[in-house]
């Protein structure tokens, strides 16, 4: 692995646990849909140890994408691991044979799909685990103590390091820290979806990293011009003006890009890094719906 300087430098998740703010998320090295074996399983590869060569050590995965074959690439790909790298990971879902994502949060399913992707990755023992609660860009209301109990059991097992949630409310964050702390959490979050504002926030002055995902999900034509016009003034991809603006909008946000081209992973390592002025950020912040 490389020591290149990544832009956004880097984040104290917990002590041992130091990562890249600018990540990779994995979910497309799948096939379509996140469904099935890759078309070309050697550039999927490629794209991992491209994201080391790059000096990234946030991968994000998933048992369920694939399923299992995101994380089978990830082993064949990187392990033996790098010490610097760190794999987050997520359950509380499933995939059924028509591609479908049913819940999947009772005990047993929780402890299995731990065990699983502990299996495909190859480890004893993995860094984070995000408990996915709501739905696929929404969180679901309601209490999450029994299933983040299980996580938090686990934790004590040492078949967890430490703990995450993914699609959850503000309530939903502060039930789950009652029972055990958090490092990190996932939502569906972007220039144009702004419901988590004082989330962020909030788990900023707690040192808790906030993780979204869709950087380009769910904008209206309306936004998607704004984004455009931005980006072609300052001669850049709307991703990269998408992903900048995430990395500028406050120090815990971590970002997961996903891509199965090593020439779109390279692009968005370069975006991120790109230096958006007060004139762009205030035309951007008329985006949020």
């Amino acid at each position: 692995m490389t020591t290149t300087t990544l832009p956004g430098g880097t984040f104290t998740m917990a002590e041992g646990l130091t990562v890249t703010r600018v990540g990779y998320g994995a979910m497309q090295l799948a096939g379509p849909q996140v469904f099935g074996p890759p078309a070309d399983r050697e550039a999927a590869v490629a794209v991992l140890r491209e994201a080391m060569e790059l000096g990234i050590t946030h991968i994000d995965t998933s048992n369920f994408y694939g399923p299992y074959i995101t994380n089978e690439i990830i082993k064949e790909a990187l392990h033996p691991y790098p010490e610097a790298l760190h794999l987050v990971t997520k359950v509380g879902s499933l995939r059924d044979d028509k591609g479908g994502w049913p819940k999947a949060m009772r005990p047993e399913q929780l402890r299995q799909a731990v065990h699983d992707n502990l299996d495909r990755l190859g480890l004893e023992a993995l860094d984070v685990v995000n408990l996915r609660v709501g739905g696929f860009d929404s969180p679901t209301p309601g209490s999450i103590a029994a299933p983040f109990a299980v996580m938090a059991e686990l934790q004590q097992e040492g078949l967890v390091r430490h703990l995450g949630i993914s699609t959850v409310n503000a309530e939903q964050v502060a039930e789950a820290q009652a029972i055990a702390p958090i490092v990190c959490v996932q939502n569906f979050y972007n220039l144009a979806h702004r419901v988590d504002d004082e989330l962020i926030d909030s788990l900023a002055r707690q040192g808790i990293a906030y993780v979204p995902y869709f950087p380009l999900g769910g904008f209206t034509p309306l936004q998607s011009d704004v984004l455009s016009s931005v980006a072609a003034r300052l001669g850049t991809a709307p991703m990269a003006v998408a992903l900048a603006w995430l990395l500028q909008r406050s120090p815990n946000i971590l970002l997961i890009p996903g891509t199965s081209s090593v020439e779109h992973l390279r692009a968005n390592v370069e975006g991120a890094g790109l230096e958006l002025s007060e004139a762009d950020l205030v035309e951007l912040e008329g985006m949020a719906g």
